[in-house]
């Protein structure tokens, strides 16, 4: 008899246990986690990596830092994480908390995948236009699928988030401001020329982010893409689709 009863509160405990760690997490948030998480890895290692592709928010700050201070990128983004998962925690709760730590091991886990092999694109260093275009799209649509399912893929993402929680801001007026900063103090160190490619990567990611997070949702807006008829109109391209991230 009382071995019975240890056995039902030994499944009890199991079951309760197993409940908790999959509550939140349907397998279409999960498939939706890996596929981000899968092209984000391939963006970063067939573009990025090839190219030298600088970056805004936890990226560029970290190559910022090594550059400046020597600090190894491994204890500074350890670092940077815990940090902003600490903040997280607070204002957003235990269940993002959870989905990030499991996209970010989802994250790493294509990271070796992906650097097991080749790059399987060319490298685009002499086409910086295309490598910045691209990179940034990588980078949007996979962030993008992430937070969708409510996870982040670094403290970056998780420092975005909060900063909206407390503002009221749109994903991509935060993530604009971090990184024209973090670009701005990159100008110490990188040719401006090439700043200006990691501009247009990180304003592509900036709005691919935006989109795809919250298409066919409640946040969901429309962003004004200006027609290009005139000189003039290309000149104002940029600015109008910063004004419209930011506004």
């Amino acid at each position: 008899m009382e071995e019975a009863a240890s056995n039902l509160r030994m499944n009890i405990r199991k079951n309760l246990n197993l409940k908790f760690l999959c509550h939140g997490l349907s397998l279409r948030k999960l498939l939706l986690i890996w596929v981000g998480c899968a092209i984000l890895a391939f963006g970063i290692v067939n573009i990025h990596q090839q190219v030298d592709l600088t970056d805004g928010g936890a990226i560029g700050a970290l190559l910022l830092l090594n550059h400046w201070f020597g600090l190894p990128a491994s204890i500074g983004k350890a670092l940077f994480d815990l940090i902003c998962y600490i903040f997280a925690f607070k204002f957003l709760g235990a269940m993002f908390c959870k989905i990030a730590i499991i996209s970010t091991l989802s994250m790493s886990a294509f990271f070796w995948i992906f650097e097991k092999f080749p790059p399987i694109l060319p490298n685009l260093g002499n086409l910086p236009l295309l490598a910045a275009l691209l990179g940034g799209s990588f980078v949007g649509i996979g962030v993008g699928l992430v937070i969708r399912a409510g996870g982040s893929t670094g403290g970056d993402d998780a420092f975005a988030l909060t900063v909206c929680k407390l503002t009221s801001w749109r994903i991509s007026k935060a993530y604009m401001i971090s990184d024209f900063t973090i670009l701005a103090l990159s100008l110490t160190y990188i040719p401006i020329y090439l700043i200006g490619f990691s501009l247009l990567s990180a304003t592509t990611s900036t709005l691919l982010i935006d989109f795809v997070s919250t298409v066919g949702t409640k946040q969901a807006r429309n962003i004004q893409i200006p027609r290009l008829h005139t000189k003039k109109d290309y000149a104002l391209f940029i600015p109008s689709i910063l004004r419209n991230l930011l506004l």
